[in-house]
């Protein structure tokens, strides 16, 4: 894929849900980069985290769902690119944020001693309560022990108090007893806290020799901060005051206003700390705290000329996502009835969105819905326009919903499971839609399916997720015909397409992962038939099978005993071929 252009690189994203006073971690370290105009499949068992991730830099995480960690950059240079009004505003919020800069960039000279105050600072509170990890651990036990109790309170609900009784007695029992011990257990961490409180209060050497130590680490900085800056840090704090409106003006007046001077304190905070400033890494990384950057580039007297980098995974403004969604990525869900608004006609849903988006006329915003009624294969579309969605079949429905997807002629479509709610005919017609449109308006697809057999004919890669993680990527036909990991394998040997007549169809023995556990060793061991003792131990590397292909599995390590794919997949290719119609050039007839 050298030759083509990344549009969205994911780097290590973490993605968590809040649920029921408990952390679900549903995506956990997924990196990859999806290229322009080509298909990726995001394929995995139902609840592998595949509609988490798409939904992510899509915007449309539920309100519990937040990002953890990662980044989500998005390629798009005329989102990009960034020009603000030079106004009254916009020079006072300049010169005020030049002036705390140049102040700020004083602690600079004392950052290494500054590091040293906040080490020695928590040494003393480490020794004076329970360490971080300890907290962590204790908070942990109760947070458990209190989950028990809301499943138990919850079971008790439902139960019929007439006929139930012998039930509902044991669950109280059951919740009287978590109560006394959730109580223990902060009671003991509490007495803990204070023991190595009174015992730290009583170390007088210590107390001393910390006393005297920080007093000469204090008296250090003071005099390290008292230096003049450089003629060039200025310059760079000018490109900063720049940058920082550069990174607000977006915003209304109040926002602007607030969010500059945070952009100013964390920038004190990084001088502080002795964050290289003029590294552009770590200087986005800094802005990131607050709002994504804007790289300064240039200016005339009337505006300011800059280049963001769109980090999908920082952006929290409302009027940022209006942008992107809809207009840079669009969806394609699996059921068009829910898509569709039942009372609202056909023509009024897709011109609503030309309208919203592209700011043309009425008259014109008519006409290009009629046009793309026709590119999906509604026929007489004119007089269809005004229909209702109760008047069009299933599958006309979902066309009509991929004329929405791509009424503003997005840069990625995701297509979550397009047709499961679909007959088998009606599924190989809007697969072909999908693919044939995609020659024309050039779009990148991402298609979400829990069917490898579907991955075969709309996808020139694929990734298989398991358990929020990506455990295999690869081009559809090292995937299919090359699998490496074992999970792929049990995917693949559940195709009924591959059942012999009369034979028994395979299914994957077991359930995935509780992903309110921190998961230990490789998450799909307790599944797999060539579980290796590592496998419990210790979490598998992606191992690099070729330039395009990777799958994270110990049975990969030069050190693991050789073990071939299953008997059932071993030549899957002609059966495959024949199923799914699909011609030796990789296109279906379908």
């Amino acid at each position: 894929m050298e030759d083509k252009k990344v549009l969205l690189s994911v780097k290590d994203l973490h993605v968590k849900f809040r649920v029921r006073g408990r952390i679900l971690t549903a995506i956990r370290g997924i990196s990859l980069d999806i290229y322009e105009g080509e298909s990726i499949a995001i394929v995995g068992e139902s609840g592998s985290g595949k509609s988490v991730f798409t939904k992510t830099f899509a915007g449309m995480l539920d309100s519990n769902g937040f990002i953890s960690n990662g980044q989500l950059i998005f390629h798009d240079d005329e989102l990009a690119d960034t020009v603000v009004k030079i106004d009254g505003i916009a020079k006072n919020i300049m010169s005020t944020s030049l002036k705390k800069l140049n102040e700020y960039s004083k602690l600079e000279f004392g950052a290494e001693t500054y590091k040293a105050i906040l080490a020695l600072e928590s040494e003393k509170k480490a020794r004076s309560g329970l360490s971080a990890e300890e907290e962590a651990q204790a908070e942990a036990e109760v947070q458990e022990l209190v989950h028990e109790r809301t499943e138990a309170f919850n079971l008790k609900q439902t139960l019929d108090p007439h006929k139930e009784k012998a039930e509902i007695k044991a669950l109280t029992d059951k919740i009287n007893d978590l109560d006394k011990q959730i109580k223990d257990m902060k009671a003991r961490n509490e007495r803990l806290a204070k023991e190595k409180a009174a015992e730290l209060a009583h170390d007088t050497a210590y107390q001393a020799q910390f006393n005297e130590k920080m007093a000469a680490l204090k008296a250090k900085h003071a005099q390290e901060i008292q230096a003049e800056i450089s003629p060039e840090t200025v310059k760079r704090n000018e490109i900063l005051a720049k940058e920082i409106y550069l990174s607000v003006g977006r915003y209304p007046l109040a926002s602007r206003i607030k969010l500059a001077r945070k952009l100013a304190d964390a920038l004190k905070k990084a001088m502080e700390m002795g964050v290289d400033l003029n590294d552009d890494i770590q200087r986005s990384a800094v802005f990131d705290t607050v709002t994504f950057r804007v790289r300064y580039l240039d200016e005339t007297p009337e505006q300011l000329h800059g280049t963001c980098i769109l980090n999908l995974a920082n952006m929290h403004y409302a009027k940022d996502w209006t942008k992107v969604r809809g207009r840079r990525i669009a969806t394609v869900f699996q059921d068009p009835m829910t898509s569709l608004n039942p009372i609202i006609t056909i023509g009024k849903q897709i011109t609503s969105v030309i309208l919203k988006h592209q700011g043309c006329s009425e008259v014109e915003a008519r006409r290009r819905a009629i046009e793309l009624m026709h590119k999906v294969g509604i026929p007489k579309a004119e007089q269809r326009f005004d229909d209702y969605p109760f008047q069009y079949s299933g599958g006309m429905r979902q066309r009509i919903v991929i004329a929405i997807a791509l009424s503003c002629q997005p840069k990625i479509l995701i297509c979550d499971e397009p047709t499961t709610a679909l007959d088998v005919t009606i599924q190989a017609q809007i697969l072909q839609l999908i693919k044939d449109l995609q020659k024309e308006f050039g779009y990148t697809i991402v298609f979400i399916t829990h069917d490898l057999g579907v991955v075969a004919n709309i996808a020139d890669r694929v990734a298989v997720l398991y358990a929020g993680q990506i455990i295999e990527l690869g081009t559809v036909e090292e995937v299919f015909y090359d699998p490496r990991h074992p999970y792929t394998w049990a995917l693949l040997s559940s195709l009924p397409q591959l059942a012999q007549s009369g034979g028994q169809l395979y299914s994957i023995t077991g359930t995935p992962p509780s992903l309110y556990n921190q998961i230990v060793g490789d998450a799909f061991a307790p599944r797999n038939p060539y579980c290796l003792k590592i496998d419990t131990l210790e979490e598998p590397p992606m191992f690099k099978v070729t330039e395009t292909h990777s799958a994270k599995t110990w049975l990969l390590d030069p050190r693991a005993p050789k073990i071939d794919k299953p008997e059932g997949i071993h030549n899957i290719h002609e059966k495959l071929m024949a199923a799914y119609n699909i011609e030796e050039g990789g296109t279906s007839n379908g």
